[in-house]
C-alpha cells in the first residue's frame, strides 16, 4: 500500500520531468559514468534473462541491449512516464546512458514502477538510437514488444524485427503497457 501511495504521489513529479526533458534539456555525465544506474540496469537484465528464458535467444544475436531498471509511469487523464538506462555492448561493456520520456493522454489513472530491456538486432537500429536527436520509438526502426506468449513462440527464424521490447518487473495500479510515443534520448557515454 505505502509503494501505491508513493506512486500515486509521483504523478506530478513524472509529469513535470517529462515536461522538461522534452523541452531538450540533456545532461552530459561525461566518462565517470553512473554505477547506481549501472548496477540497478545489470540488475535488471539478469532478471529478465532468468524469468525470461527465450530472452537469453535474444542476447546472443543482438548488438547492443538497451536496459531500464525504473521507469515510472503515472497519470490521471494525462499521463507521463520517465526512467534512466544505460547500453550495453554483447559483452556486457556500457556504450551510453540514455533517458526515456512518453506523454500520454486519455482514460488513464494510477501510477506504476516497471523495468524495460529493448534488444537492438541490427547495427542500423543501434545506428538510429545514436544518430537521432532523441528516438521515437514508433519512428525509425521496427519494434515488437514482447510478452510471455510471443517470447515462447519466438524461433530464429522468426526473429526478424530490428528491436524486441520486454516489459516486466510491474508494480502499482496502472492500465496499459507499451513502448509507442516513448523517447529516447542519449544523455552521456
Amino acid at each position: 500500500m505505502f509503494k501505491f501511495l508513493r506512486l500515486l504521489i509521483t504523478i506530478p513529479i513524472v509529469l513535470a520531468a517529462v515536461a522538461c526533458s522534452n523541452m531538450g534539456s540533456s545532461s552530459s555525465t561525461g566518462s565517470s559514468g553512473r554505477p547506481d544506474l549501472e548496477q540497478q540496469a545489470r540488475d535488471a537484465y539478469k532478471t529478465l534473462i532468468a524469468t525470461t528464458p527465450k530472452a537469453a535467444d535474444l542476447r546472443s544475436g543482438a548488438t547492443a541491449v538497451l536496459v531500464f531498471p525504473s521507469i515510472i509511469k503515472a497519470g490521471l487523464l494525462v499521463g507521463g512516464q520517465e526512467g534512466n538506462g544505460v547500453l550495453f555492448d554483447p559483452n556486457g561493456k556500457v556504450l551510453g546512458y540514455y533517458n526515456l520520456t512518453a506523454v500520454s493522454y486519455g482514460l488513464q489513472a494510477g501510477a506504476q514502477d516497471f523495468s524495460q530491456v529493448m534488444f537492438l538486432m541490427t547495427p542500423a537500429a543501434l545506428n538510429y538510437l545514436n544518430s537521432s536527436d532523441g528516438w521515437s520509438v514508433g519512428v525509425g526502426p521496427s519494434v515488437v514488444v514482447m510478452d510471455e506468449g510471443k517470447a515462447n513462440s519466438m524461433t530464429t527464424t522468426t526473429m526478424q524485427s530490428d528491436v524486441y521490447a520486454f516489459i516486466f518487473g510491474q508494480s502499482g495500479l496502472m492500465a496499459g503497457m507499451g513502448v509507442q510515443g516513448q523517447k529516447i534520448t542519449q544523455t552521456g557515454r
